[in-house]
């Protein structure tokens, strides 16, 4: 008579050979869980940055913009101070304007939360940078927007705009 089955030795490898296959699969899991988050939050990011960088670019170039546009006289630009003029984020009209900006949670122009990005914060500079292109150093400013995610990642999106 034959006999059939599995040795006490057999089944104990076999569970040590399996349990160490789904540690190093769910090791894996683990990993790609945990940054499953990255690029939703990197979407969210630029879309954030957008929206701060068209409320900024849709403003005068400098205070001293003459109604209607155009250039500002070289010596009547303010490279010097920054942020507002003694205006609220409601009422700022220039670029200049939002130089120390840092929203958290991120807001609309009116000042606003906006929904869905609890855990973001926004910081927004903005500098004479002309000589980074070329130009007379007030005839560019550089507007630079740091988005920091939920995570703790910053991502930085930066633009020019020129006094023209």
């Amino acid at each position: 008579m034959r006999q059939s089955g599995v040795t006490l030795v057999e089944l104990i490898i076999t569970i040590v050979v399996l349990g160490i296959a789904i540690a190093g699969v769910v090791g894996a899991f683990s990993v790609i869980t945990g940054r499953s988050a990255d690029p939703l939050n990197q979407t969210r990011a630029v879309t954030l940055s957008q929206l701060y960088m068209d409320e900024i670019l849709s403003r005068y170039y400098d205070e001293s913009t003459p109604l209607g546009g155009g250039k500002v006289a070289a010596a009547d630009v303010d490279c010097g101070t920054g942020g507002p003029d003694g205006e609220t984020r409601p009422t700022f009209d220039d670029t200049d304007d939002y130089d120390g900006l840092a929203d958290g949670p991120p807001a609309d122009s009116d000042g606003n939360a906006l929904v869905g990005y609890g855990g973001f914060a926004v910081a927004v500079a903005v500098a004479c940078a002309g000589t980074e292109v070329g130009v007379a150093a007030e005839d560019a400013k550089r507007i630079d927007i740091t988005i920091t995610d939920p995570s703790g990642q910053d991502w930085l999106f930066t633009a020019y705009r020129a006094n023209f």
